[in-house]
């Protein structure tokens, strides 16, 4: 068996046209097929919120947070267990990351450990949809009201996803999706931030521009600003036309994508259930287009290693932030550290064959003796 890809980007005929239509335009930046990305990316979600594309999904999280305009010794809740994109983008911002547990059961983030990290200095909670799961958020919002908090929701992996609130993104306070090359739809590389907040807006469309005061109007009609003004700091986190004719002809792709990949969860769940050694997380998968698979396994590093010599990519979503150097904290998240010994991530990408997917069951049941 050839080497089976725990993840990849799925592009076709039409994406590859799509850059090379803005090729032959010759205006390669941010500019008029950003703005209908954005467009087309809000009426998706059926909501009236603004939809602002950047550069990355990381940097979705990073203007999310500055916008708020916190202090530098201010804090924001965010689960352990995420990749270190989620706290990079908190430190980036000049705020700490105060690192919580989550839930063994959802793996989301346990409110009861986030209650007890509350400070005078905590302003945000900024929950984590961990494998494309987030049915606990009207949680989170009953939590962040009650303490007066704002509600950043790290989605990079949920995009196409509901839960109790509709489908993820359509509304909340502010959403950040990433659209990097594997996830539910890719753009290449992208982002985008979805609030209703105006203030929020304003600043995040002038930051991705480098703080240049609206200038967001002018590029989307091919011109730029020469006399303006900067009040904040800002950065190069723009889309770019390219990124964004890929991501157009993606999401247009988007219910067959969701449909290919309910097909592969499915038949995990049904053809894994038998085996005493690996639990499947307790997930409402009908509800998910599922950007990973994980599973809970026993011997996890072994079975890791026989299927990576099998051919078989596997990964470990994620080592928990706070076992990081720059992130280290004095306190243990028990469960946490618990489920990062168990957690293995097997392939999920568009393009896995049955037959690769029957040879990955069936190296999984050899290795348990099944």
């Amino acid at each position: 068996m050839n080497k089976i890809r725990l993840s990849k980007s799925t592009i076709g005929q039409e994406e590859k046209n799509a850059v090379l239509s803005v090729l032959d335009k010759e205006f390669l930046g941010m500019g008029e097929e950003v703005n209908l990305f954005e467009q087309e990316i809000k009426a998706y979600l059926h909501t009236s919120k603004e939809v602002i594309c950047v550069s990355t999904g990381t940097s979705a999280l990073h203007l999310a947070v500055e916008s708020l305009d916190l202090k530098e010794d201010d804090e924001i809740l965010v689960p352990s267990l995420t990749y270190v994109a989620s706290f990079q983008a908190i430190s980036a911002a000049r705020v700490k990351a105060i690192a919580v547990d989550i839930c063994e059961e959802t793996l989301f983030i346990d409110l009861k450990d986030a209650k007890n990290r509350l400070t005078s200095k905590t302003k945000a909670i900024m929950p984590v949809h961990y494998a494309s799961n987030s049915k606990e958020m009207q949680a989170v919002y009953d939590f962040a009201k009650e303490y007066n908090l704002r509600v950043i929701e790290d989605a990079a992996q949920a995009f196409g996803c509901e839960n109790s609130m509709g489908k993820v993104g359509c509304s909340g306070d502010i959403i950040c999706f990433s659209f990097d090359g594997i996830k539910n739809i890719t753009s290449g590389e992208g982002g985008a931030i979805v609030t209703s907040d105006k203030a929020v807006i304003q600043r995040v469309k002038d930051s991705r521009l480098l703080g240049v005061e609206k200038d967001t109007e002018k590029r989307f009609k091919g011109e730029r600003s020469w006399d303006f003004d900067v009040n904040h700091q800002g950065y190069r986190y723009h889309m770019s036309n390219i990124f964004a004719a890929i991501g157009r002809e993606q999401l247009k792709k988007i219910d067959l994508i969701e449909k290919r990949r309910k097909e592969i969860v499915r038949y995990y769940l049904e053809n894994l259930k038998g085996i005493k050694q690996i639990e499947t997380l307790n997930f409402n998968f009908e509800d998910l287009v599922s950007h990973i698979f994980v599973i809970k396994v026993e011997d996890r590093d072994n079975l890791r290693e026989f299927l990576i010599n099998k051919n078989i990519e596997c990964g470990i979503h994620y080592k928990p932030n706070h076992l990081l150097s720059k992130y280290k904290v004095p306190y243990s998240l028990v469960n946490t550290e618990k489920i990062y010994e168990e957690i293995l991530t097997i392939p999920c990408q568009l393009d896995l064959l049955e037959d690769e997917q029957n040879y990955i069951i069936a190296m999984i049941k050899e290795f348990y003796n099944v």
